[in-house]
């Protein structure tokens, strides 16, 4: 029975260490990340892909209210999986943190730095006592020095960058598929077309373009450009992602 309480004791302890060196409540987090819908993240050498599943538990819900990509500043976009709310948060003071940087410093936020800065406001929330983490994961990417960039953010408030990443449910066989696939040779309309393979990759009923979110951070421009529905329903159509009719 004693033994039950200090497990209890480390299980609730969001600031105590198991004696097995765990923190309980950042791998909860992280569980509660694999429940959100995936989303991918794809660098090329023109740039940067977002692609995010926003299917609609429900054909009464308005696919417009579901957020899954947003725009942090022009040069940076930010994708989710996990805790909507909590996404929502990050991201707020990811723009906060890009507006200081212009306005104290006349310039661009670098994508790294800003990574950085979010990770580091996570990290407060696995030492703070009466506070539970974000259970959410965030993927940045964006332009910086002309160099495209895509970090993946943890709830431990670890960033790690990547060249083709996935977050939320099914990432491991979604990471299996982007590791197979991958090449760092490909453009920005290449990448585009791995990200939609990828989130399709593990559904059986083939993609619908109104559940799928895609935008880009091209070099040329380095604006964030989200792609529209029939812009996405063009690409499932082209590369053959759709599923079959019913008969």
């Amino acid at each position: 029975m004693q033994g039950q309480n200090q497990q209890q004791a480390y299980d609730r302890g969001i600031t105590i260490f198991s004696p097995d060196g765990r923190l309980y409540q950042v791998e909860y987090a992280r569980e509660a990340v694999k429940r959100g819908t995936a989303s991918v993240g794809v660098r090329t050498a023109d740039g940067v892909v977002l692609a995010a599943d926003r299917h609609a538990r429900s054909p009464l819900l308005e696919r417009d209210s579901i957020e899954k990509i947003h725009k942090a500043d022009d040069h940076v976009g930010i994708a989710s999986a996990g805790h909507v709310a909590d996404a929502r948060k990050l991201i707020d003071l990811a723009r906060r943190q890009a507006q200081v940087e212009q306005l104290r410093y006349g310039q661009q936020i670098g994508v790294e730095s800003l990574t950085k800065e979010v990770t580091d406001f996570i990290q407060e929330y696995t030492q703070t006592g009466g506070a539970r983490p974000f259970g959410v994961a965030l993927l940045l990417g964006g332009i910086e020095d002309g160099e495209p960039r895509l970090f993946e953010t943890d709830p431990s408030g670890t960033p790690y960058e990547w060249q083709a990443v996935a977050i939320g449910g099914d990432r491991e066989e979604i990471q299996s598929f982007l590791e197979e696939e991958y090449t760092e040779e490909m453009d920005l309309e290449s990448g585009i077309e791995l990200a939609l393979e990828a989130l399709g990759s593990v559904s059986e009923d083939g993609l619908d373009a109104s559940g799928v979110d895609i935008a880009t951070v091209d070099v040329e421009s380095e604006q964030f450009t989200s792609l529209t529905e029939d812009d996405v329903a063009e690409r499932v159509d082209e590369f053959d992602l759709e599923g079959e009719d019913d008969e």
